[in-house]
């Protein structure tokens, strides 16, 4: 029997799991995170899968410790598996697995290594991004690729469509794969890092709107940032306003960016061209329809900035 350690977090490291346990892979031991008490936990519990199937489960604050690689090592597992796990494994840990340690990544490598890969591929526009499984290395996202599934980003799609889709990819990508590599004849083919790109962590603050950009590239932040996420924002009438969904309009080109309501409709014109009708807006912490801002604004337009 093939025997794995996996470590794994979110929805992509709950559906990666479930494939392994369904193709009757013995996990020996799951790694995964305690839920940040600041953060929005809007995905599925690692930890509870675990505790539903019986396997032993821990938290560690940091897995490359000479306990737990020790603790792991002691298991002798086959395959070593990271599925959304948010912590770098060193070569310690990746030289244990005796046929490998693998990752899945939430892009279609080599393009969007790095951090939040859904995230970054909706702000730059991408019509699709993916899931890749790929053997480890200490360099991050670099390793040879065993397989990818491609999915399609929507022109409104938010981040979290995306990132219910590339979820699903995971699970495919690893399904298809699994049999090959549990009989020891996986696909390896390198990947040319020169043609990919590599991307950091985004914070709350990275969500402030440049109105001199275009129309699309507003709409491509705002979706990409949008609740669960932090949110695109702005100051509107000198307080703080979020803008959680947008839809564009036109690309025709602006002099000033503006705000404006019309027949219960928000909009803003860009500085870089083009219009965008607001359809969400949270106004100093409340969320107001758009006949509210109408009202708000005597149905003049704003300056913005």
């Amino acid at each position: 029997m093939t025997r794995a350690v996996v470590f794994a977090y979110h929805d992509v490291g709950v559906r990666c799991l479930s494939v392994l346990l369904d193709a009757g892979v013995e996990v020996a031991l799951v790694v995964t995170h305690q839920d940040s008490a600041g953060e929005t936990i809007w995905f599925d519990s690692v930890a509870e899968l675990s505790k539903r199937n019986n396997l032993p489960c821990i938290t560690p604050d940091d897995p490359n410790t000479e306990q737990i690689v020790k603790q792991i090592s002691t298991l002798q597992p086959d395959f070593l598996f990271s599925f959304y796990y948010r912590m770098m494994l060193k070569a310690p840990l990746l030289s244990i697995p005796k046929q490998g340690a693998l990752n899945m990544h939430g892009s279609l490598l080599p393009h969007y290594r790095g951090r939040v890969p859904v995230n970054w591929a909706i702000i730059h526009g991408e019509k699709q991004t993916g899931a890749s499984l790929h053997y480890m290395t200490e360099k991050p996202d670099a390793g040879n690729l065993v397989g990818q599934t491609a999915v399609p980003i929507l022109r409104d799609d938010l981040a979290i469509d995306v990132f219910h889709k590339v979820a699903c990819a995971a699970e495919v990508t690893l399904h298809q794969a699994l049999p090959a590599l549990m009989a020891g004849h996986a696909p390896s083919t390198p990947l040319d890092l020169k043609q990919g790109s590599y991307f950091g962590g985004r914070r709350a603050e990275d969500g402030l709107i440049n109105w001199s950009a275009s129309a699309m590239d507003i709409h491509n932040l705002i979706r990409a940032v949008a609740p669960p996420y932090p949110g695109a924002f702005t100051t509107l009438l000198k307080k703080p306003l979020k803008i959680l969904r947008s839809r564009l309009i036109d690309h025709l080109p602006h002099a000033n960016a503006v705000f404006f309501c019309d027949n219960d409709a928000c909009y803003a014109q860009c500085g870089g061209g083009g219009t965008l009708q607001l359809l969400e807006l949270e106004w100093d912490g409340q969320l107001l329809s758009p006949k509210d801002f109408q009202n708000l604004t005597n149905g003049q337009i704003v300056a913005l900035t």
